[in-house]
């Protein structure tokens, strides 16, 4: 029982963190509405399951490393708190990674559906 209550209160923990991070990363935002577009646009076009599988693991890469770089930001801030050119490159980094994220997903997303939303176009 106790096995059973400690991993029940590790995603108490892992939701509270979520609902954190939420609440203090607005531009966390601007990820929820691309993921949003892409998950409509699965539905309209009925992507196929190996493109759901694409766009699903996108989505969650992408918010998992807003997650981290939220979370080695904070660290940063914390262990050194004034500025030093060690910490603005952890930083810089660390924010580069999810650039590179998000940018890899918009290219995945473009080859999935702007072949399909030309032949939308091309058909009025």
């Amino acid at each position: 029982m106790i096995f059973l209550k400690k991993r029940l209160l590790s995603f108490y923990y892992a939701f509270q963190g979520i609902y954190a991070f939420f609440q203090s990363q607005h531009n966390m935002y601007i990820h929820v509405i691309a993921a949003l577009v892409a998950i409509l646009l699965g539905f309209i076009f009925q992507i196929s399951s190996l493109e759901w599988m694409a766009v699903v693991l996108c989505i969650v890469l992408v918010f998992a490393a807003e997650m981290i770089n939220s979370a080695i930001e904070v660290l940063v801030d914390l262990v050194s708190p004034h500025w030093s050119d060690k910490a603005k490159y952890i930083k810089d980094v660390s924010a580069a990674a999810v650039f590179m994220m998000a940018t890899g997903s918009a290219i995945i997303g473009g080859i999935i559906f702007l072949p399909r939303i030309i032949n939308f176009y091309q058909l009025i």
